[in-house]
Formats: C-alpha cells, structure tokens, sequence
C-alpha cells in the first residue's frame, strides 16, 4: 500500500459523496432523505467559489481517505479579526486502512488551508471515534457550545 495525498477533483466527486454517506452511517446518523443531490450541488458550488476544500488518500486508483474543511465567515471577534471559520467535515478512513496515519495527515493538510485561508478557528462536531485524533492534534471541547434544531 503506498498512499498519495491530493486534492479533491471534480472527477472524484461521486466517490467523495459515497464515502461521504458511508461515514455519516458509520456514525449512527438517522436517514430521513437521500442527501446525493444536495451534497453534489454543495461540492459544487463551494469547490469552485473556493469555499470547500478537501485532501483525499489515495492507494493506486482507490481514495481510502477523505476530509473537508468548508470556509465561512461572520462578523469578526477579538480572538478572529477575520472572522473566518473552518469547519471541518468528510473525515472517513475506510476501516482497512485505519491506524496508519492517514486520518492525521489529511487532518494537518485540511488545517493548513484553513490557517492559509485566513481562519482564526477550526471547529468540529466530532463521531466517538475521532475525538481522539483530535484532542492528541490539539481541539479542546467547547462546553459552551449549543445547537437548536430547525
């Protein structure tokens, strides 16, 4: 297994969005719709307005690894006079190749976009599984953090 790290193309989109749906099931989230369409529209526009940026893993033709890091910004704040955000999403390892690497690396490169994009955070919802990459790569919870549901 050699693993190449390269940026997301249009061409791998419905692969992306497979894998995509795959983690967010290994995750125990509810299917209440079939999210292909409102996630190829999303990749979409977010690739080209530069918005959304993603690093995959590939093993020969095969992506074994994803992340994501959408850009959005809001009124700025003493500790991000940009205002910029990333928020960090898509990361999956397929189960064979997990515990090489390959999460952390991917996470290192998403997170180096975000610092060159201007962001003052990087913010996640995190699975169980990847609360431990995270903490060791230095995310503290936020206890403050608070969602109501639409």
């Amino acid at each position: 297994m050699e693993i190449v790290y390269r940026k997301l193309e249009e061409k791998d989109l419905e692969t992306f969005m497979e894998l995509r749906i795959r983690q967010l099931r290994e995750e125990g989230a509810t299917e209440q719709t079939d999210l292909k369409d409102a996630l190829r529209d999303y990749y979409h526009r977010h690739l080209a307005d530069g918005t959304f940026v993603s690093w995959l893993a590939v093993d020969g033709e095969r992506i074994v690894g994803t992340s994501g890091m959408s850009f959005v910004e809001k009124p700025p704040y003493f500790s991000c006079p940009t205002g910029r955000i990333g928020l960090l999403s898509s990361m999956y390892t397929d189960p064979a190749c997990r515990r090489r690497g390959i999460a952390k690396e991917l996470l290192s490169r998403v997170v180096k976009e975000a610092k060159e994009y201007g962001c003052g955070s990087v913010q996640i919802t995190a699975s169980d599984m990847g609360v431990l990459l995270y903490s060791a790569f230095g995310f503290v919870k936020n206890g403050n953090f608070m969602q109501y549901k639409l």
